[in-house]
């Protein structure tokens, strides 16, 4: 059996197994073939001309066993593999931590909030840091920065010490366990955060994959923004003069403009549109705290 064989056979299995996507690929097709390359030790840019290669028995049973266990496991791909990528960047992962997947990885690499900031910014906030990978990346973005990343879960910092190990940058990102920004000391000038925003409804209706994650990094209470409500009372006396919020929502748009009506916020683009990922002043939000209230 050829690799191009060997992939399109995956690919199949995994279509009729009404597996979920979206921890690292959105179909069966390129899920196969990430699950491929990595059982047989290949990179994900492997040459085109490795298609026609004619694979051993061993491999191909190799290929098929980890097949079978993403379809019977329901685990991501991500957990099965230990690695997820964002933005080009390798990062280590596992079922103690959510698989990364922020759009905000998407802002940093591509400088969309760069308008925002300037010489000012010197310290940086990856609050609900996970495994660390916005944090890294933030930090790989800006050089001349301090990182901190913050997450009330000690497993998940155990896993975000691996990957700054991994990419050489223990020194310059500080790993702090917190409820929040309540252990987080200090004023910073950009805080980029993905919490749990899942409404009940949603985490009812998740499927296996995502039910296989932490459930403290999704679940955001009835209306999914819980988390968001104490971000916003608490960040203001975090924040410098100038500082800026990047907060991503996913889809629960409705959610927060119906908690937050009065709260002037910029919605960002990304490569799920622009009801993702908002931007908003340390000025809006105290502005918010002082305005009647409706």
């Amino acid at each position: 059996m050829q690799l191009s064989e060997l992939i399109a056979a995956s690919a199949a299995q995994l279509n009729t197994a009404s597996l979920s996507f979206g921890h690292g690929t959105t179909n069966a097709e390129d899920e196969a073939a990430w699950l491929t390359l990595w059982r047989l030790g290949l990179p994900l840019d492997t040459d085109a001309a490795m298609l026609v290669h004619e694979l051993p028995l061993e491999q191909i049973s190799a290929v098929q066993a980890l097949v079978l266990e993403r379809i019977q496991s329901r685990k991501p791909a991500a957990y099965l593999t230990r690695e997820a990528w964002l933005q080009g960047v390798p990062f280590y992962i596992d079922e103690r931590s959510i698989v990364p997947r922020s759009f905000i990885a998407e802002l940093l690499a591509e400088g969309d909030i760069d308008y925002w900031l300037g010489d000012h910014t010197q310290r940086v906030l990856d609050l609900c840091t996970g495994n660390g990978s916005l944090a890294v990346l933030a930090a790989m973005t800006y050089p001349e920065v301090t990182v901190v990343g913050a997450d009330l879960s000690a497993d998940a910092l155990e896993v975000a010490r691996i990957n700054l190990e991994r990419h050489h940058l223990a020194d310059r990102i500080t790993l702090i366990q917190s409820d929040g920004l309540k252990n987080v000391p200090g004023l910073f000038d950009l805080m980029v955060c993905n919490p749990p925003y899942v409404c009940t409804a949603s985490m009812q209706a998740l499927p296996a994959e995502f039910l296989a994650e932490p459930a403290l990094a999704l679940a955001g209470g009835q209306d999914g923004m819980d988390f968001v409500r104490q971000l916003f009372e608490d960040a203001p006396q975090h924040m410098r003069e100038h500082a800026v919020l990047v907060l991503e929502i996913g889809n629960e748009r409705e959610h927060f403009e119906n908690a937050f009506p009065q709260l002037e916020v910029i919605w960002l683009e990304t490569s799920a549109g622009d009801d993702q990922v908002l931007l908003v002043t340390r000025t809006s939000l105290l502005r918010q705290h002082t305005s009647p209230k409706a």
